[in-house]
């Protein structure tokens, strides 16, 4: 995977925090640590996004389509 340098502008005591993470051995370094952190957020806010797309979903109106699939699967395939 390729990867890009970027500058940021982060808190002194987030920093701290941080260095101590590394100093640890939590991290193998800054970025490593920043990169995770990241990823995690990003990935958090898409599990975020699909959770209300699906509370949007009528269950009913999900169930009887997933009926409806079933059904049409076992009319397609002959029982062994």
């Amino acid at each position: 995977m390729s990867s890009a340098k970027i500058a940021i502008t982060i808190d002194q005591t987030l920093l701290e925090r941080l260095d101590r993470l590394v100093k640890e051995r939590r991290f193998p370094s800054r970025s490593r640590a920043l990169q995770d952190a990241l990823r995690d957020k990003l990935d958090g806010m898409d599990r975020g996004r699909l959770a209300r797309e699906c509370a949007k979903l009528d269950q009913a109106e999900e169930s009887q389509l997933a009926e409806e699939g079933m059904a049409f699967e076992l009319e397609q395939w002959p029982e062994y």
